[in-house]
């Protein structure tokens, strides 16, 4: 039986925070993680080559017919055509380094170099960069859309909704939309199992929630905005993915930016996406240890798992917040803040690693997820690994 495994190269490092918690493959782009894009494609339950720490969460098994997909490579049907029929022992390439190997076993990239190469000059598609993420959402939400409506009927939509393209719009099973005003001329609008859509929001296409997503009232959704399961929505949202499990429930803007699992941004908490003199946002880089050209007039808040803000909280343009880090206190905090750090623009110090799991443990309990020795042992060995980004 063929064996197909995602498999997390340096890139790892440059998509952090998010992928101190998760391997790439896990990350939401579109209305899909990278990791379901290829479970669908492939018709197949891709496992994960990943960081030793996460390796216990993210499974690996080999069997006798291996296939190792880079797991930053977004899959098309064609490109899934070439992996499928890579011959043993050799490795599907393009002019941005490799997409798929076929051999018995792999531990680090350094076997490519003695397997034959296969040229591929088709599309492909990686995620190599934080602002991918919703630089590249729009176009994945109508692509995810095709893939997850295909062959399928719609649930109908109340008749108290105003919607402009309704043959662009699917609703799951369960959802209930009431109310709302929904333009999906511009893109596709999907609304996933037992979401809700409440009274007065308004929303323009792309647009993706997952299954138990809610969009508050008079919400401001703007087009390329992905809201991930078990996640509540209000305020106003431009091109943002909400992975999953977080919270943004009130007044406030979020533009251009990427929330982690288990974040709450507090009321009225706004990110600035454009800086006051229009010139190109930089963002902090865990590989390079510095801020990079992002090439973006536009660009918000990353901010890792677990993290928090309190009410009233700025961030500008270009901030970068690491894993379980709670934000406070008036003015702009810095934009950089470390994992496992807790304040302001005042000042900030560290955040205890059991004072970071127990607020853990009673927020994954409010979704029914259970705060384990595996995930303890995650968050602990991002503590010890980030320690020298908090004596900056």
């Amino acid at each position: 039986m063929r064996n197909y495994i995602l498999f997390d190269t340096n890139v790892r490092e440059s998509l952090k925070p998010f992928t101190f918690t998760r391997p790439v493959s896990e990350i939401r782009c579109g209305i899909l993680t990278i990791t379901e894009k290829w479970n669908k494609r492939l018709d197949a339950v891709c496992l994960f080559k990943t960081a030793n720490y996460l390796q216990i969460k993210y499974t690996q098994k080999l069997t006798d017919d291996n296939v190792y997909i880079n797991s930053s490579v977004f899959p098309t049907e064609e490109l899934v055509g070439a992996v499928t029929n890579l011959p043993q022992n050799t490795a599907l390439v393009n002019a941005d380094g490799w997409i798929a190997v076929r051999v018995e076993k792999m531990e680090d990239e350094t076997v490519i170099d003695s397997l034959e190469k296969i040229q591929f000059d088709g599309k492909c598609k990686r995620l190599e960069h934080l602002w991918n993420i919703f630089q590249f959402n729009p176009e994945e939400i109508n692509s995810d859309f095709e893939i997850v409506t295909k062959g399928r009927r719609s649930q109908p939509l109340s008749v108290t909704n105003r919607v402009l393209c309704p043959e662009n719009v699917f609703v799951e099973e369960g959802a209930k939309v009431e109310f709302s005003i929904i333009n999906a001329s511009e893109g596709k609008v999907y609304i996933g199992k037992d979401a809700e859509i409440w009274e007065n929001a308004v929303i323009r296409a792309p647009f993706a929630m997952n299954e138990h997503a809610v969009v508050k009232m008079s919400a401001k959704i703007y087009e390329g905005t992905t809201i991930g399961p078990y996640s509540k929505v209000g305020g106003e949202v431009q091109n943002s993915v909400i992975i999953g499990y977080s919270n943004k429930g009130h007044d406030g803007y979020l533009g251009n930016s990427v929330l982690g699992e288990w974040c709450n941004l507090g009321a009225d908490t706004n990110n600035s996406n454009l800086k006051n003199d229009y010139s190109e946002v930089k963002l902090w880089n865990y590989a390079s240890h510095s801020f990079e050209k992002t090439g973006l007039q536009f660009c918000g808040l990353m901010m890792g798992d677990h993290s928090k803000s309190a009410i009233n909280t700025m961030f500008n343009t270009g901030t970068v917040v690491g894993v379980s880090s709670n934000v406070f206190g008036g003015g702009f905090p810095r934009t950089f803040i470390p994992s496992f750090m807790r304040g302001g623009s005042q000042g900030m110090e560290e955040y205890r690693l059991q004072k970071a799991c127990e607020t853990a443990e009673r927020v994954m309990a409010r979704r029914h997820k259970s705060f384990d020795e595996v995930e303890y042992a995650i968050l602990s060995t991002i503590f010890e690994e980030t320690r020298q980004n908090r004596a900056l």
